[in-house]
């Protein structure tokens, strides 16, 4: 009897597949027949596929997958069962569709997520009364994986934040995508939470309202050039100024009816300069020199790029930087004190100069010392402090440095006299050195300590001059900030024993003195060479570091890693 009902199940089997062969290979079945794709067959074909991914690149129809780890994980969950269709019928797909296209005003490469194969898998499903199975199991996994790798790029970015290469990742402590994938799918919310995915931050909604701005500027062709020249500048005439006038015209520097207003560097081109001049960090003047020349000649699609590269900056910052935190932007050479989205404390502040880069990084302010000595790190002893040595034998005496062996309970300061510098080379340094408290020492009054894996601080500096500069890369890579005082001021003001008065009473005892910050605070250090200030003003700034372009290639290149699971 087992045999018998063994047959029967075979047969009613074969007989199943023998029909959708038959469909398959174009049989006039009606539309509406009830034979139905089973999804037992679709997720079978998954999991086959999925099975045979093991440690090698995965791909489907030719297309990557990224996000393999994550896709395995989340079918898994669902055990294999097809996530985009049902019995054959395909759904929310080109849902999808439309936000992997929207990620294009994201500053995103939607082909980056499978758009133009998905089109044609979803195009050959819809057109065939029985679809295919394994069609339907490649476009299900193309599908989530498009869902998951947008998902993951728009909450934390594309590329490596910390080593600036092509390595796709999902940071930690970011949402689970695939369980955001989960409930979209069941509430069918694909593009809303998508859209909840990307930064919070109203920061990213302007560049991205700015980004499209740009684009729609440059389908009428590039922005007009200024040739080369002498200086120009108010009360000259010149063909140039005609150049001028339409180049300020058209990034909206110059108001439109103005940029016929011919050969005159009047009273109004000179404003537009200077506000041209001020939204690029430019020495405000109002004079056309070789550095404003250079900023408005530059190309409107590189502007463009430059917007798409800081889009992706902003999405990899963890935290909200528009609450209370402090933000140091080094290209901009400026710290602001952030509450609630404004600026409630603005200052100058001096970076790392070439090759003592300072880093990116987000880190919590916990303590601040007041009159802090400084152990000389052991790159600038060996690099620096040893030349200055032998030039000058006074020097030590004169800042206030100590030669010093060991640590703690171990250390022992040395006279200096009674070393021989001369014998004394980079190589063979045995000593260290620290400055002691004082208004030489290099850290100023004021330390701002944040613990993090650079040994990156905010400080004060007797080397106020600096502050004038317009371009101030000058330091180690630490960042020193042109109002100490007042930042005390800020982050102890939950503490009623810290008045300006008591601080300034421990700065004068001379002292070392450890501070807690009552309430501890993030500093977010970002690198950002085009944003939207709070008036609304598109900002842009030169490229210090050179990390626009690196962060270029590593954008254009494809990743060496999967997504991991965060």
């Amino acid at each position: 009897m087992m045999t018998r009902v063994n047959l029967i199940q075979k047969g009613i089997i074969a007989l199943f597949f023998l029909i959708v062969f038959l469909c398959n290979q174009g049989a006039s079945l009606e539309k509406n027949s009830s034979i139905q794709i089973s999804d037992s067959g679709v997720d079978l074909l998954i999991k086959e596929r999925i099975t045979e991914w093991g440690t090698a690149k995965t791909a489907i129809k030719g297309e990557r997958i990224y996000s393999s780890v994550l896709a395995e994980s989340f079918y898994r969950g669902r055990n294999y069962e097809p996530a985009w269709s049902r019995e054959g019928h395909l759904m929310q797909a080109e849902t999808l569709i439309k936000a992997v296209e929207e990620a294009y005003g994201d500053g995103l490469t939607p082909d980056h997520y499978h758009l133009g194969p998905i089109k044609s898998l979803v195009d050959e499903v819809e057109k065939e009364s029985y679809p295919d199975p394994i069609r339907l199991a490649d476009l299900d996994i193309l599908l989530t994986d498009a869902f998951v790798t947008l998902g993951c790029h728009l909450s934390g970015g594309c590329v490596n934040p910390v080593t600036i290469q092509a390595e796709w990742f999902a940071k930690r402590g970011t949402v689970d995508v695939s369980s955001v994938l989960e409930q979209a799918l069941k509430k069918k919310q694909i593009r809303e939470a998508l859209a909840r995915l990307r930064p919070a931050q109203a920061s990213y909604d302007r560049l991205k309202q700015f980004l499209a701005l740009y684009r729609e500027r440059s389908s009428r062709g590039e922005w007009p050039q200024v040739s080369s020249g002498p200086r120009l500048k108010q009360g000259g005439i010149s063909d140039r100024v005609v150049e001028l006038r339409k180049r300020l015209a058209a990034s909206g520097d110059l108001e439109a009816d103005e940029a016929k207003g011919g050969n005159l560097f009047d009273a109004r081109v000179k404003q537009s300069v200077l506000i041209f001049q001020k939204r690029h960090g430019l020495q405000a003047d109002g004079i056309v020199g070789s550095a404003t020349l250079t900023a408005l000649n530059v190309p409107l699609k590189e502007r463009i790029r430059q917007i798409e590269l800081n889009m992706e900056r902003l999405r990899w910052i963890l935290g909200n930087v528009e609450q209370r935190s402090i933000v140091v932007n080094i290209a901009n050479f400026q710290l602001d004190v952030i509450e609630n989205g404004k600026s409630v404390l603005s200052m100058k502040v001096v970076v790392g100069k070439r090759f003592w880069d300072t880093p990116v990084f987000t880190a919590e302010m916990t303590q601040l010392i007041i009159n802090p000595s400084w152990n000389v790190p052991d790159s600038i002893a060996r690099k620096e402090i040893i030349k200055t040595i032998k030039k000058n034998p006074q020097y030590l005496a004169k800042q206030n440095i100590k030669v010093l062996t060991g640590w703690g309970s171990r250390e022992e300061a040395i006279d200096p006299d009674a070393i021989d510098w001369s014998k004394i080379t980079a190589k063979t340094l045995p000593y260290r050195f620290r400055q002691e408290p004082g208004h030489l020492n290099a850290l100023g009054r004021l330390k701002f300590m944040f613990p993090n894996k650079f040994d990156v601080y905010l400080h004060d500096t007797p080397a106020k001059q600096l502050f004038s500069e317009n371009v101030r890369a000058f330091s180690h890579g630490c960042t020193r900030i042109e109002k100490p005082l007042e930042l005390a001021e800020y982050v102890l003001r939950d503490d009623p024993r810290w008045t300006r008065e008591k601080l300034l009473s421990a700065i004068e005892a001379g002292t070392e003195q450890k501070v807690a910050i009552p309430r501890p605070l993030n500093v977010h250090f970002l690198y950002l060479t085009a944003w939207v200030d709070e008036g609304g003003t598109l900002q842009f700034r030169n490229d210090i570091y050179d990390r626009d372009k690196r962060l270029d290639e590593a954008l254009s290149m494809e990743p060496s890693h999967d997504i991991p699971r965060p």
